[in-house]
């Protein structure tokens, strides 16, 4: 069973990651096209161009790990989703695309007139995308995707009250991770009137997000009441009563201007609304179809969740590379280590042990996933695999700043 619904943790946690991450840029798209006119406007407008710059692109990694993972692991699942939401995910592309164009053509534009254009598209785009994948979500929050090939109405499993309702949150929760990121980078620059500017539109954002989702509960209520009584009972209760409590927390913290750690705040007051929905509705993918039902062959499960492991040791440090750069702009000197110090640091440990104990580790992790059936030898193997990823990688590095290769 652990193996059946391991990857769909995965999928949830890129859609939390994807939702914080790209949703601030879109959120910084939603600021840049009301940011009203003159010179203040312009600063705002260029404060949020330059904080995504460096990330925007890599954000979009997250979308592209969800639907990999969804698709290899739980192909029916998939299939029911993209087609009977061909429309809303179309929508969705589209933004992107526009999106992506708009950003690079960007710095190209030989006047004024032309910038205001292509900031218009940007904007719109980065408002259109996240409506759209969050009613794409209200679809199959209230059961409007049936299991099989374009089984559902193309319009009506996406228009409805509540697909409309979170495409709205989706929108304005974007606006507000947007405006409390700027607002931290803001005063990490010491621009004080741009930290000003965005911790008044943060504190607005938020109050407005809270108050669309209390008002959204009469409209889940009145349209889906399953999908509210679910929401509010049980394990799913706990997570939203977690992004309750993370919410106004970070509303105090923005107003104390504390903006580091509001930033962790209003993530995870976002990511608990989705840990939420899918506790509501765990087993069940679609109607009809649980995790188990969904789920591919076993081989393949076992290769896809190995292939995310060792993806994941690659990604994670790489993302906080960048995100370190974004942030800082820079390596901090005191925090870099050279040769000589990392050497010192492994002073003792063999690489030849290293690359032999992941051996073993990979061995170990594929020989559980494939033969033993039981849920405890099933996350043994996970994490004989993941062992293997990481002194496999310590193995590399190790033998990359030129340490011993004494036989052990």
């Amino acid at each position: 069973m652990l193996l059946q619904s391991l990857p769909l943790v995965f999928v949830l946690a890129g859609v939390a990651l994807y939702t914080v991450l790209a949703g601030a840029d879109f959120g910084a798209g939603f600021w840049q096209l009301f940011a009203g006119r003159g010179p203040h406007a312009e600063r705002v407008r260029e404060h949020a161009h330059h904080s995504l710059s460096p990330v925007w692109e890599a954000n979009h990694v997250w979308l592209i790990f969800v639907l990999t993972v969804f698709w290899t692991a739980y192909p029916t699942a998939f299939g029911s989703i993209a087609s009977t939401l061909a429309v809303a995910l179309f929508i969705a592309v589209i933004g992107i695309i526009f999106r992506g164009a708009a950003y690079a053509f960007r710095s190209g534009a030989s006047s004024p007139r032309e910038s205001s254009v292509i900031d218009t598209i940007f904007s719109l785009s980065s408002i259109l995308t996240p409506f759209a994948l969050g009613a794409a979500v209200g679809g199959i929050a209230t059961n409007r995707v049936p299991v099989g090939n374009a089984s559902g109405d193309l319009f009506s499993s996406w228009l409805n009250g509540t697909s409309i309702f979170i495409g709205i949150l989706a929108v304005i929760s974007s606006a507000y991770l947007a405006a409390v990121y700027l607002a931290a980078d803001a005063a990490r620059d010491g621009q004080q009137a741009l930290q000003q500017a965005f911790r008044l539109r943060a504190l607005g954002a938020g109050l407005v997000t809270g108050a669309l989702a209390i008002g959204g509960i009469f409209v889940v209520n009145a349209d889906n009441h399953a999908l509210f009584h679910s929401l509010m009972t049980g394990r799913a209760l706990a997570a939203v009563v977690v992004s309750f409590v993370a919410g106004l927390a970070t509303l105090a913290l923005v107003y104390a201007r504390r903006y580091e750690p509001a930033r962790y705040g209003a993530a995870l007051a976002v990511a608990a609304v989705i840990a939420g929905w899918a506790l509501s509705r765990w087993p069940t993918i679609l109607p009809g179809l649980t995790v188990y039902q969904a789920a591919a062959g076993h081989d393949t499960l076992v290769w896809l969740i190995a292939a995310v492991l060792a993806g994941g040791a690659i990604l994670f440090p790489s993302l906080g590379l960048l995100f370190r750069l974004a942030v800082t702009g820079r390596f901090r000197a005191a925090e870099t280590a050279t040769p000589q110090q990392a050497r010192r640091e492994l002073r003792g440990v063999r690489p030849r042990l290293l690359a032999r104990s992941a051996v073993a580790c990979l061995i170990v992790g594929f020989g559980l996933l494939n033969v033993a059936d039981a849920r405890w030898a099933h996350g043994l193997g996970v994490v004989s695999l993941l062992a293997f990823v990481v002194l496999g990688f310590r193995a590399i590095v190790f033998s990359a700043i030129g340490g011993p290769t004494t036989k052990s």
